[in-house]
């Protein structure tokens, strides 16, 4: 049986992936902020006993007790996907260093400390899957108040290529999925009104499949999942 990790899994496309995971049979850990969102999703799937979580803030917990959580529930890791993220819609000259931080901190410099503590529970042939965003693509359309954003998830990105040349001799493989705007909460909130083209189980179906089995064709590659040209 798969052992998967999934970071902010209590809402959005995080929450749509452990729900598919679970339901397909694999033991899944998810953490995120909201004591609340988890205790739900824990409630649904109880009686499975394939759903872990666990209440973590990137921006502020500490990663070797939540490594050891994880070794503790479930001993190793087969998958991992780095999902959680922070969206701030405000434009460059009103932007504080502090959101700046934040969205840094969150969506790229978290995945550091993150895999470092975790790298030790991986498997021979793991995947780790970041989710960062067309906004960070170079080339493709930006848009006004994502600057943070869009500048973090393109920094994911270059991680990902990093992180596969590093791990490729220990059998991990590393990849990106840059996804197009799903109806989340978190673009509802940022985006109030805009109604996305694709739901969070929609995408979620997709990134598991990749999540599962795509390192069988890429690594250190960021893939474009967006239904836009370019």
């Amino acid at each position: 049986m798969k052992k998967i990790v999934v970071s902010g899994g209590s809402s959005g496309i995080g929450k749509a992936l452990v729900e598919t995971f679970v339901r397909q049979g694999f033991e899944v850990f998810t953490f995120a902020r909201s004591r609340e969102h988890l205790d739900q999703l824990s409630r649904k799937f109880a009686s499975s006993g394939l759903l872990h979580t666990y209440v973590f803030d990137l921006k502020t917990g500490d990663f070797s007790l939540l490594a050891h959580k994880i070794k503790e529930t479930i001993g190793g890791i087969d998958r991992m996907i780095n999902n959680a993220g922070m969206l701030v819609n405000k434009p460059f000259l009103e932007l504080t260093e502090a959101e700046v931080e934040d969205t840094f901190r969150v969506n790229v410099l978290a995945v550091f400390p993150l895999v470092q503590h975790l790298f030790p529970l991986f498997s021979p042939g793991a995947h780790i899957v970041n989710i960062t965003s067309m906004g960070g693509v170079q080339g493709s359309v930006k848009f006004e108040g994502l600057s943070a954003y869009s500048a973090a998830k393109g920094a994911l990105a270059v991680l990902t290529e990093s992180m596969a040349a590093e791990f490729s001799g220990q059998h991990v493989s590393v990849n990106a999925l840059a996804l197009g705007a799903v109806q989340t909460e978190m673009l509802s909130a940022a985006f109030p009104g805009y109604k996305a083209p694709v739901a969070p189980d929609e995408i979620a179906a997709f990134v598991a499949d990749f999540t599962l089995n795509g390192h069988r064709y890429f690594n250190g590659k960021i893939l474009p999942v967006s239904l836009s040209t370019p």
